[in-house]
């Protein structure tokens, strides 16, 4: 769970794994899972836990590890009752006790910093949200947003259990590295 790179390519995801990735994240968002499924199935062959966002079907279709829901996604129950690990997102304490209480196996909490990755996003909820949000539930928190070498490490003392890159998926080498990893 100490890092999660966020892809949406197959190559990204080698040059995630090869710099310290433990998680593989396929995001492909709005794609029908048709297009998910057939994207994903050379991410089984990785030495990571395999995570498909946002589509239960898919991830069960292709044997994933888990799902990643965010707070419109529909089928955490289903994910649940079939085995797969669940991740859910969240901007709040409530949030994320809401996705402890579904069943979740980690929550991605955040952005914890502004990311132009995502600009629709929930305002920063900072350091001390995060904080927040890590002593609320019992479940492992994974930090996401705005994060990179620079800053990674200051997410773990904050209490988190990991960090989830997107941007830095490129430099996960380097992000490993912050968080004593390699």
């Amino acid at each position: 769970m100490r890092l999660h790179a966020i892809v949406t390519d197959f190559d990204a995801a080698v040059c995630a794994v090869d710099g310290g990735a433990t998680v593989i994240q396929l995001r492909l968002k709005g794609a029908p899972t048709p297009v998910v499924i057939e994207t994903g199935r050379p991410f089984l062959d990785l030495p990571a836990t395999f995570v498909v966002n946002d589509d239960v079907e898919a991830a069960l279709a292709l044997g994933a590890d888990g799902v990643h829901l965010g707070r419109g996604d529909v089928g955490a129950e289903r994910a649940v009752e079939r085995g797969l690990m669940l991740g859910t997102s969240a901007s709040s304490v409530d949030e994320a006790v809401a996705g402890e209480q579904l069943g979740a196996a980690y929550v991605g909490a955040g952005p914890v910093w502004a990311t132009p990755s995502k600009p629709d996003a929930d305002p920063p909820i900072g350091l001390d949200g995060l904080a927040e949000i890590c002593e609320a539930v019992s479940i492992p928190v994974v930090a996401i947003g705005g994060i990179d070498a620079t800053n990674a490490g200051a997410c773990i003392t904050a209490g988190a259990a990991g960090v989830a890159v997107v941007r830095a998926a490129v430099d996960t080498e380097a992000v490993s590295e912050a968080l004593g990893a390699r």
